[in-house]
């Protein structure tokens, strides 16, 4: 393990590997199985299976990733399974029955989400002032294996054949894995295990003092905190103890926030139940202060009366008390923590998403866009073909428009700033349904590139307002799940046009494809502006 210092140089090397691979798998499969079988379009049902199970894998992975205190053994496990399942899978698509490739297809989506899980990890090594840089080069990282990835794969192809393709796509999964056991990934901090709840002053109070009786050291000094326990914070956002806007949502919309910090050996709810009973007898201690901090991310405003112990007075027993019972597991309450914590892992960055009215926007936007992009590697093949290319130029196209995404995303890196992502947002993906569509007129290889490298200009500052907003506007606890939640509907929706690229394919040809991935981007816009400018409307 290496020090801090070069920890993100390492990183961005690791993760960028590994996202080679991930980003040049579908080129490569689309390769093979026209060389296998001449019938390019089929490998559209092998990205669809490949990537509809990243819908539920994905926030289990975040989920996991936001929470573990070592990272590295898990992300270790999950690489190595990757990797199997990718060399598997190119090495049998388009001459294994196609159920049998289904199969493996369906393993790789399981394991693909880590190489989006890995940009959670940044604020445990990158300093609060460096990290929106830090996610500039996070985007800048995609856009080179988006083009290393088809290009290589494309490469292979042009001089081993269709069934060469795959090579450099599991080496390079390896080389990454390789890699992984050197960085410095620390366990989360105090910035990550902050609850914010609706709560009387009273009992807010009796909370703090019951946590600092049981953890004198943790809670002594707050203010010598580490950088990295501010890291999810942009330049210019709050610090966790202001409440930054993604904990605060729409402002004036919060209560009273108070932090938990776990101590070194953590406290049950019992114990925590107790000591604050100690502490202030006459006020009923609710759910949300006395839950462990993994297990427990309260909202703002409860929603339901599961959501929050019942007041004093309202019934037989306390909130405190209830809560007690609850995790001890009386009367079946130990089943509904239990549903409890596997409901948050499956729906917890996913509430975020639907509750913050920017992310929703984002989320809405960009998975619609990419209903259209999910058939661009199919579509750029059979383009290639329509204007009298190899069919290994398709890659060529990809990775071109994967050179302009870099091109965006590294002006992204030095100039964009939070406040104005939304916008960046917005009109990138106008210049990029503009750039797609101007694809139906390219009458050579040369101009399509130009279009592909056009659209790929458009695109990355799309990405990098992506991740931005994301980190701007997620509570730190979620961030994670926030990442892999989103990733996976944009990956959910690229999955099914995939299939239905493959369906259409035929009946419409390249040129209505990318009519159609066009009109994809120009919906999305839409759909976010709506979202966008309907809450503005009601403030």
């Amino acid at each position: 393990m290496i020090g801090r210092s070069t920890a993100l140089p390492l990183y961005l090397s690791t993760a960028t590997l590994l996202r080679v691979s991930a980003e040049g798998a579908a080129t490569a499969i689309v390769l093979a199985v026209h060389a296998r079988t001449d019938q390019a379009a089929t490998a559209g049902f092998l990205q669809t299976a490949m990537t509809l199970p990243y819908i539920l894998s994905g926030p289990v992975i975040g989920h996991a990733m936001d929470r573990t205190p070592r990272p590295r053994g898990l992300a270790l496990v999950l690489t190595a399974g990757y990797g199997i399942a990718i060399g598997l899978l190119l090495l049998t698509a388009g001459d294994a029955p196609l159920g049998f490739a289904l199969m493996i297809a369906a393993v790789v989506g399981c394991t693909e989400p880590i190489v989006v899980a890995l940009t959670s990890l940044l604020p445990r090594f990158v300093v609060a002032e460096r990290l929106t840089r830090a996610y500039g080069l996070e985007a800048s990282s995609y856009n080179l294996a988006a083009i290393a990835g088809p290009g290589l794969a494309a490469g292979f192809a042009a001089w081993l054949g269709g069934g060469g393709a795959g090579i450099p796509i599991v080496v390079c999964a390896f080389l990454g894995l390789l890699a992984l056991p050197l960085l410095p990934f620390r366990a989360p901090t105090r910035a990550n295990r902050t609850v914010h709840t609706k709560q009387p002053a009273q009992a807010t109070e009796a909370t703090t003092k019951a946590d600092q009786s049981a953890q004198p050291e943790a809670t002594a000094q707050p203010e010598a905190a580490a950088p990295a326990e501010q890291a999810a914070a942009p330049e210019g956002a709050a610090l966790p103890e202001a409440a930054a806007p993604a904990e605060r949502g729409v402002p004036g919309e919060r209560g009273t926030s108070a932090e938990l910090t776990s101590p070194a050996e953590r406290i049950s709810p019992a114990e925590r139940v107790a000591e604050a009973e100690r502490v202030a007898p006459a006020e009923p201690v609710s759910r949300a202060e006395v839950a462990p901090q993994d297990e427990v991310t309260a909202p703002a405003e409860p929603t339901s009366p599961a959501e929050v112990a019942p007041p004093a007075g309202s019934g037989p027993s306390t909130g405190a008390a209830s809560v007690g019972r609850g995790v001890a597991g009386g009367s079946g309450g130990g089943g509904v923590v239990l549903a409890r914590g596997v409901v948050d892992v499956v729906v917890g960055g996913l509430t975020v998403l639907v509750d913050n009215r920017v992310l929703r926007a984002l989320t809405a936007a960009t998975t619609l866009a990419w209903l259209g992009f999910g058939g661009i590697a199919v579509t750029a093949v059979l383009l290639a073909d329509r204007i009298g290319a190899a069919p290994s130029a398709g890659g060529q196209l990809l990775a071109t428009m994967a050179v302009g995404s870099l091109i965006g995303s590294l002006v992204c890196a030095r100039w964009l700033s939070s406040r104005h992502a939304e916008t960046v947002m917005l009109a990138g993906l106008a210049a990029f349904g503009t750039a797609l569509g101007s694809l139906a007129l390219a009458p050579s290889l040369p101009w399509a590139m130009l279009g592909f490298l056009l659209a790929g200009i458009s695109e990355g500052p799309v990405f990098a307002a992506t991740l931005t907003l994301r980190q701007r506007e997620s509570p730190p606890e979620r961030l994670g799940q926030v990442n892999t939640t989103g990733g996976s509907l944009k990956i959910g929706a690229s999955a099914v046009g995939a299939a239905l690229t493959a369906t259409f394919a035929d009946r419409i040809g390249p040129v209505g494809l990318v009519l159609a991935i066009a009109a994809c981007q120009f919906a999305g816009l839409a759909l976010g502006l709506v979202i966008l400018r309907a809450r503005r409307s009601r403030l």
